[in-house]
Formats: C-alpha cells, sequence, structure tokens
C-alpha cells in the first residue's frame, strides 16, 4: 500500500479509473514494515510490477502498487 490502510479478503482491486480490474484475495498489515500488504488476482494488462493500483477500502480509494515477493528488504 502506498496511501495508509489495510488490504483485507474480498476488497476490489480498480485502475485509475475506478474500474474493477481484480480482487484481494489476502491481507493485512505488515508487523515489520508498519504498512499494509496483500495478495490478490488483477488482470493481465496489471500484473506488472511497479504498476499503480487501487483498492476500494470501505468506500476510500487507495493507492497500492504491484511488487514482487518478498515484501521486505
Amino acid at each position: 500500500m502506498i496511501d495508509r490502510g489495510v488490504p483485507r479478503h474480498g476488497y476490489d482491486i480498480m485502475n485509475a479509473e475506478g474500474e474493477k480490474i481484480g480482487e484481494v484475495t489476502s491481507g493485512t498489515m505488515s508487523p515489520c514494515r508498519k504498512i499494509g500488504v496483500g495478495m490478490g488476482y488483477v488482470k493481465r494488462d496489471y500484473m506488472a510490477v511497479g504498476s499503480e493500483i487501487y483498492l476500494d477500502v470501505r468506500g476510500r480509494k487507495l493507492k497500492a502498487v504491484v511488487v514482487k515477493p518478498p515484501f521486505r528488504k
């Protein structure tokens, strides 16, 4: 997550225009990085590392980015 928030199972993943492009399958707050991390399925056009995506978290559109696991450095 770029914006402050925690992804949860079932949240919609959207593109910048607000079109649904996927769904979160699991997510939580990372105890090491102190940010929200999650996994999910997205359309092929958005699966490249570095792609900006958005999550619908309780009606708010929060920014996230696609990264390659593991989430820590």
